[in-house]
């Protein structure tokens, strides 16, 4: 048998994207960040359950905190410096996400709430008891 080795497969030279969008999903279980170039090619990414955190820890503003700076330093190791910010969601890391993307020192154009509203579509859990 003759073995036969695979052509090299070239490195994705890294791009250099100085504006983006950023996506904070918030939701009540996690928070997921994502930054996107301006066509909303992916390019960096992070949530709370990657960074580490396990069950109701997910749900936490400082886990949000966490997910949303190792994204922006990925980010920014792409050269990002300008983001437009939309949220979608009514998760309790929805701030601190933000906070921690502008911590970075990466400028914010603009803030876009896009949490999708029912016009009375399905009936929502019931309360909880505690």
């Amino acid at each position: 048998m003759k073995s036969q080795s695979k052509p090299a497969r070239r490195k994705r030279e890294k791009r250099v994207v100085p504006r983006g969008r950023a996506y904070v999903h918030a939701t009540f279980n996690n928070t997921i960040v994502t930054f996107t170039d301006q066509q909303g090619n992916t390019l960096a990414w992070g949530s709370a359950g990657k960074t580490g955190f396990k069950g109701s820890r997910k749900s936490t503003p400082y886990a949000a905190r966490v997910a949303a700076e190792e994204a922006s330093k990925a980010a920014k190791e792409l050269g990002m410096q300008e983001v437009e910010i939309f949220i979608k969601g009514p998760g309790p890391g929805r701030e601190s996400a933000i906070r921690a993307i502008q911590s970075l020192g990466i400028k914010v154009r603009s803030i876009t709430d896009t949490t999708p509203v029912p016009h009375n579509g399905c009936r929502p859990p019931k309360r909880r008891r505690v």
